[in-house]
């Protein structure tokens, strides 16, 4: 533990680490979070609510370096927007045990905008993402009765408000600001801090992250232009958490960047949805081959105190509102749907055998229940009890995805779009980015509009 405010804390890890203070575990974990980034930004570049940034940055016309994602080339900031945005689209991207929200979708947008238009190494990007990421994820961080999920309750999404403090990091480290300017810097983003959970269901929640990629990056341009922000904000007392949290009960862990790397505390997804669904959706998979066809009466889900907060819609009306849905997400795995990134359609939505399950689940939250974990009682009409349990998500660190894995997950998403050659060349490309001298071009040409 330190003795520095906690503000000074954050100002000397983005000063002090570079590309040779990353051991080579925490460098691999960072390949691994960028072919999944990568990967869910192809596939939800062309959902709904990825087109409308992709639309406003067509019509500024800002000349830049960055790439957006199968896309042109411009500004840094409205780059990061756009790539932010389709990397959540979907639901699909990583997320952190501790709560701190979606890591990639700003700190990696962040990293390759800024990498890009810099004229930075590949090497560069990733010191610079994680850098970004375990900020965030300290800043976020503290498990179930920590910052992010008190954020949670509170009816603050983590992505947004700590995402844009990652991203803030990230550009600070690419454009090598000195102590004063990362203190600015920090500043500035933190008075930008919001996202409500209220927007989970529409296209808000995807821009959360596009949008804190781009304060991020804003913020550290600001910096390096003399701006002066306030040093106080990541202080316990008078900072940010005292007017996010207020009165509430929580846990503030130590910023402590000398304990451990928490990039090797991602998890990975295997549905499309939100992840407070996955182990709903796991146990009545489990429960399904139980069910055998027969004929069901009542489903009755137990669950933690946190899991309806941000997936508790009980009658979803689109398939981006059944992302968030955990009657909706076990529907689907009793019925044998698969829950990827083009099956929460209306279509699903409008099927009566859909329809005629949900009204029979019922979710009950249990305070002292461990976050994850995921308990179903399935009551058939001939009045028997049949039960099934989910404790850790697949691609939890508990239950890691493998470079197979990352493989088999990245193929699924991408070939379709860029078809196998291309998807296996991109893939080969991201797994070894930061030991080629050339990544950082050859990443921009594979990612450039098929028109470019």
């Amino acid at each position: 533990m330190s003795d520095l405010p906690r503000g000074r804390q954050l100002e000397s890890f983005v000063l002090s680490t570079s590309y040779t203070t990353i051991p080579e575990e925490v460098r691999e974990a960072a390949r691994q979070a960028l072919v999944d980034y990568i990967g869910v930004s192809i596939v939800g570049r062309d959902s709904p609510a990825a087109q409308p940034a992709q639309q406003v940055i067509k019509r500024w016309g800002a000349a830049g370096k960055a790439r957006v994602i199968l896309g042109q080339a411009t500004n840094p900031a409205v780059a990061a927007l756009a790539n932010g945005s389709m990397t959540h689209a979907l639901d699909m991207d990583d997320t952190h045990s501790q709560g701190c929200g979606h890591p990639s979708g700003p700190v990696w947008s962040t990293a390759l905008a800024m990498g890009q238009h810099y004229g930075k190494t590949a090497q560069d990007a990733l010191a610079a993402f994680v850098t970004g990421y375990e900020a965030m994820a300290r800043l976020g961080g503290g498990g179930t009765y920590g910052i992010g999920r008190t954020l949670q309750v509170r009816g603050f999404h983590p992505t947004s408000m700590v995402g844009r403090m990652g991203a803030v990091c990230t550009a600070a480290a690419l454009l090598k600001l000195d102590e004063d300017q990362i203190g600015n810097a920090l500043g500035a983003v933190a008075t930008t801090a919001g996202g409500l959970l209220g927007s989970f269901g529409t296209h808000g929640k995807p821009f959360h992250a596009g949008k804190a990629a781009m304060d991020g990056i804003l913020c550290a341009e600001l910096a390096l232009d003399g701006f002066v922000g306030a040093r106080h904000l990541y202080e316990i007392k008078g900072g940010w958490m005292t007017a996010f949290l207020r009165d509430d009960t929580f846990q503030i862990p130590d910023l402590d960047f000398a304990a451990k790397w928490e990039l090797l505390e991602t998890g990975y997804k295997r549905f499309a949805s939100c992840r407070a669904t996955h182990t709903p959706a796991e146990a009545a998979i489990l429960a399904r081959s139980k069910v055998d066809g027969r004929a069901i009466k009542r489903v009755v889900v137990y669950l933690d105190r946190t899991a309806m907060v941000t997936a508790g819609r009980l009658d979803p009306k689109t398939g981006l509102e059944g992302r968030f849905s955990i009657p909706l997400c076990v529907a689907m795995g009793l019925l044998g749907i698969n829950l990827g990134p083009h099956d929460f359609t209306k279509e699903t939505l409008a099927r009566p055998d859909v329809q005629a399950l949900l009204k029979k689940i019922e979710c009950i939250t249990i305070d002292d229940q461990p976050e994850d974990e995921t308990h179903i009682e399935v009551e058939l009409d001939n009045g028997e009890m049949l039960k099934a349990s989910s404790e850790i998500p697949f691609g939890d660190p508990r239950r890691p995805f493998t470079w197979d894995d990352h493989h088999a997950k990245f193929s699924e998403l991408v070939t379709p779009v860029m078809g196998q050659p291309a998807t296996e060349q991109l893939f080969d490309l991201l797994r070894t980015f930061d030991q080629q001298a050339d990544s950082m071009d050859r990443l921009s040409r594979m990612l450039a509009a098929p028109a470019d």
